[in-house]
């Protein structure tokens, strides 16, 4: 299928379950930030869940996982309640446990390092990439430190992290990795394996404005049969694998997905070559109508074989901009955009814990300053694109 026509089924299908925003009196229509992609084979699916009985570890929940596993090209899957949910146990699957240290990006979503926090370890940030916004390796090798037990890299916005030269790291090092992929679905290495498919954990989440969307969910995916069998334990409170008896061999949380949220999730998966081919296409758009708006920085382009599994579509202000006002802007003409990412190091929670400051990490700062997220999701249309980009020019002054 070509991507227009795919553009153009999904956009049909999106259309299914949202109201229209103009209104009768011929009202500037709002263009949300995100919306999902859900339509009548979703709706059938949680139906048939509710006229089962079974709402919760049923048949659903595996057949998801399998399919989840083989299409990221996993050994193993585990669905779990939320992609924090996730990070959360692959952590302490990871043997990360009281006064350890985990490496890690501070331009991501802070949930990324809060799993660390909730292990009893700290998180220890390094600088980014200005160009992908990823963990610089670089940075990350030389923040390695006696207590160092793990590398959490975060594939952000969606496009994938230099893995090989982690992977390199943690050997030399002898360190564990966790990837955060909940933005990531999709996204492909230059050297051949879907992001989650090299074998180490890798969590993905399943929020409404994810690839694939399941409300709230996440999966832990894997190559190791005994971390499968942790995982599916701790996220059930600790319970034996073969649920024969309340025995609880170990500390457990409750992480289940639902088997309604399975259901839709499976549909989902079916569909997610579509639905990443129509933002993929939204991207192109952005592209092409943003080219020309001075000092605007797009998001970097697919380059030496990675492929971007689209997520958002996030660009950098210029420096001289006022990002409160171009958001103000913006939402008077009926546009939602967002700053997005803070840089974590500099929250209040982070600097009043551990006394981080301004000027640690100057190139996630200046990220983090200008950065902005604008409308994108499958079935956006080009004139709305361009009507986004305008308002944009517009704002800026250019």
């Amino acid at each position: 299928m070509s991507a227009a026509k795919s553009t153009r089924s999904v956009s049909s299908a999106a259309k299914s379950t949202s109201s229209r925003s103009r209104s009768a009196t011929g009202q500037q229509e709002q263009i949300p930030l995100a919306r999902p992609v859900l339509g009548q084979a979703e709706e059938r699916a949680a139906i048939a869940v509710l006229r089962s009985g079974r709402l919760s570890l049923g048949p659903r929940t595996e057949q998801f996982e399998q399919a989840f596993a083989a299409r990221v090209g996993a050994g193993f899957a585990s669905a779990v309640s939320s992609g924090t949910a996730g990070l959360h146990l692959a952590v302490r699957a990871a043997g990360v446990s009281e006064g350890d240290e985990v490496l890690t990006s501070p331009f991501s979503f802070v949930a990324s390092a809060n799993a660390v926090l909730y292990a009893g370890a700290r998180p220890v940030f390094a600088d980014i990439d200005p160009v992908t916004l990823n963990l610089d390796p670089a940075a990350a090798a030389a923040a390695v430190g006696e207590r160092t037990a793990a590398l959490l890299p975060v594939h952000i916005f969606g496009y994938p992290a230099d893995m090989p030269a982690f992977e390199d790291l943690a050997q030399r090092h002898r360190l564990a990795i966790v990837e955060d992929a909940c933005e990531a679905l999709g996204g492909v290495h230059a050297d051949g394996p879907p992001i989650g498919g090299r074998g180490q954990p890798a969590v993905f989440g399943f929020y409404a404005n994810k690839q694939l969307t399941t409300g709230e969910g996440g999966m832990v995916v894997h190559s190791d049969a005994a971390l499968k069998q942790r995982v599916d334990s701790e996220r059930n409170q600790g319970r034996a694998a073969d649920m024969g008896s309340l025995e609880h061999d170990r500390l457990g949380f409750n992480y289940r997905l639902s088997e309604i949220a399975a259901a839709i999730g499976i549909v989902q998966l079916e569909r997610l070559d579509e639905m990443l081919a129509a933002r993929s296409w939204v991207a192109r758009c952005y592209r092409e109508a943003l080219s020309g708006i001075e000092g605007v920085e797009l998001p970097c382009p697919d380059t030496d074989g990675n492929t971007r599994g689209w997520f958002v579509f996030v660009v950098q202000l210029p420096r001289d901009a006022d990002r409160e006002q171009t958001v103000r802007a913006l939402a008077e003409a009926g546009i939602q955009s967002k700053p997005y990412m803070p840089a974590i190091h500099l929250l209040s929670y982070y600097r009043e814990r551990f006394g981080h400051r301004s000027g640690e990490f100057p190139v996630c700062e200046d990220v983090a300053a200008r950065s902005l997220a604008l409308p994108f999701f499958p079935g956006m249309e080009e004139g709305r694109v361009a009507r986004v980009a305008e308002a944009l020019a517009a704002a800026l002054g250019r």
